[in-house]
Order: C-alpha cells, then structure tokens, then sequence
C-alpha cells in the first residue's frame, strides 16, 4: 500500500453495507472504525472487480477511508443534518497515523490526500471535481485550500505519539 485517500461517504453518521464496498474503512459519529468489505491489500490489484472502488483513477496502492457523513452537504453555510463531528475526524487522524506507520507510508501531499486533492491533480480521471473533503465542520476556519495540509498535520502529530 503506498497511499491514503480520505472521503466523506455523503451519508449518515453510520455505515451502510453499501458504503462498505467502496472504503476499506469507515469512522461513524462516535470515532468507532468499521471495516469495510475489502482489505487494503485488495487494491493492490484493481482489475480483478475485488477492490474498495473509492477514487476513481486512483485505486491501485490506496487505502480508502471514510467519515460517515455529510449527507445533504450543498455549503459551508448548508451543511445538512449530519456534519462530521470532532470526535470523528480526530479518531480518524488517529488511525491514519496508525496505517502509515504500519504500511510505511510518507504524511506527504502525494501520499496522503483528500479526495478532493486527488481529483485536483488527476483532472482526467473521473475523481476531477469531487468535494470530499473541502469543509471540516469542527474546523470551519481552516479553508478550503488548506484542508489537506491541516489533516496531514494532523497526522503526523498522532504518529509522533505512536
């Protein structure tokens, strides 16, 4: 595995089986870690149709996480009824630092990205244009464009208490 791709999953605060299909693993409102149908290994090899479908040109090598959330989301000022919580999104910075340890992956913008920043750099792969992740509730003053480097700050703080 040589890459973490972070989403919201556009849904409630808990995961539905078919959420599973497309995330390896998915954070629910509490902070709990739900493991979704495929393991990240299966992403090793995206043509056999046995993988976590998650970012679309993106798949192979990529561990696909989720925040159960954000179902309705239209803006900053029209977040729906189910914002990602802090709890969360900490929980899931947790268990980000936990997996780079674990598959040795670099906390760099190549390696560890926002849905949104893949389909930024890919704009020929059908990822182009997604908004997952480009507004964190809990931390409505960081902007948009700065998203990505504020949770790989984030990040690296856990992994320094691993």
């Amino acid at each position: 595995m040589n890459k973490i791709i972070l989403h919201w999953t556009a849904g409630r605060y808990y995961p539905t089986q078919y959420e599973k299909q497309f995330y390896h693993f998915l954070i629910d409102k509490d902070g709990k870690i739900h493991n979704g149908i495929y393991k990240p290994e299966d992403n090793l090899n995206c043509t056999d149709n046995k993988y976590a479908a998650h970012t679309g040109g993106g798949n192979t090598g990529a561990i696909g996480i989720a925040l159960c959330a954000m179902e309705n989301y239209k803006s900053p000022q029209s977040v729906g009824q189910y914002p990602i919580t802090a709890v969360q999104f900490e929980s899931c910075m947790n268990f980000c630092a936990k997996l780079t340890k674990k598959y040795n992956i670099e906390i760099t913008p190549s390696k560890v990205m926002t849905h949104y920043e893949f389909g930024i750099c890919n704009p020929d792969t059908s990822s182009a244009g997604k908004i997952d992740i480009t507004y964190l509730p809990p931390y409505s003053w960081v902007a948009k464009r700065d998203i990505g480097n504020f949770i790989r700050t984030k990040i690296r703080w856990y992994k320094e208490k691993i």
